[in-house]
Order: structure tokens, then C-alpha cells, then sequence
């Protein structure tokens, strides 16, 4: 008897050697420029600024990140955050993201989706929702094993 003859329709196994690795797009010039213009405002006038951004790029993580982190409670931040969580979800998968594997601190594409994932933690922890905010902080540590609380600014 003879072997089946090759099967030139079968692609290559790639090996590779970890973890994937996800890297979110960087936001539109427009949007970067009118978020960094916005925090250049004087006090209250830079969270309204941050607000129209996020109005008018309701897609932003770092619009989404900046507005929990001038919120004026901390109901309102976990609200933020959130949204800019679910929304970081969404811009992952679309960016091929399998529901695991690592999203670097490193990219600075990246870091709105971790600001705001950070931000989730410890404002979930200031409201009484502390295995919600053990969960984020277990993500944070499980997407970039580097991770460093600090990076962010929001409370440990």
C-alpha cells in the first residue's frame, strides 16, 4: 500500500513561545489632541472639557480613564471606569484579543484600557465591592505580569 498523497490545503503549525499578546489601537490625533487640551483646563472647567471629549468619542479609553479619575465621588468614578472597561472589552476583541493572553502596560496604545481597568479596582474597593475589586487587580496582574499598581496613580 501506498501513503495518502500530501495535503497542500493544511497550514503550517506555528509554535510560538507564550502567551499571545493584544495591542489596541492608538486613538485618532484629533481625539489625543482635544483629551490633552482638555486637561490643560483650570478645575472644574477640565472635567467638563474631559466630558465633551467623551461625547464626542464615546469609543476613548483614555477619554473614559481621565473622566473616573476627576470624578467627584466615587460612585461617579466607578461609573466611568466601567463604562470604559466594557468598552476596552469590545476594542480588544475586536483587535484579536481570545479572552486571554497579555496586554503590555508597555504599549501606550494600551494604557486607557488598563487605567481604566485599574481605576474599576480601586474605586470598586472604595465602595464596599472588594471582591470585585480583588477580581481586577487578579486581571491587571494576569494581562501584564508586570504590573505595578503605581503606574496609574489610583489607590492601592
Amino acid at each position: 500500500m501506498s501513503p495518502p498523497p500530501p495535503d497542500h490545503d493544511v497550514s503550517p503549525v506555528r509554535l510560538t513561545t507564550g502567551l499571545p499578546e493584544t495591542v489596541i489601537p492608538e486613538e485618532s490625533a484629533s481625539c489625543r489632541g482635544e483629551l490633552a487640551a482638555a486637561l490643560e483646563l483650570p478645575g472644574e472647567r477640565r472635567r467638563h472639557g474631559v466630558s465633551d471629549v467623551v461625547r464626542a468619542h464615546p469609543g476613548s479609553l483614555d477619554a473614559w480613564a481621565a473622566l473616573g479619575g476627576l470624578a467627584r465621588d466615587d460612585v461617579e468614578a466607578y461609573a466611568c471606569f466601567r463604562v470604559g472597561y466594557h468598552r476596552g472589552l469590545d476594542v480588544l476583541r475586536r483587535s484579536g484579543w481570545k479572552g486571554s493572553g497579555l496586554v503590555r502596560w508597555e504599549y501606550p496604545s494600551n494604557r486607557g484600557f488598563l487605567r481604566c481597568l485599574d481605576g474599576l479596582r480601586s474605586s470598586a474597593g472604595a465602595i464596599g465591592e472588594h471582591e470585585e475589586e480583588e477580581r481586577c487587580a487578579q486581571f491587571l496582574r494576569q494581562l501584564d505580569p508586570a504590573w505595578r499598581p503605581d503606574w496609574t496613580g489610583f489607590p492601592s
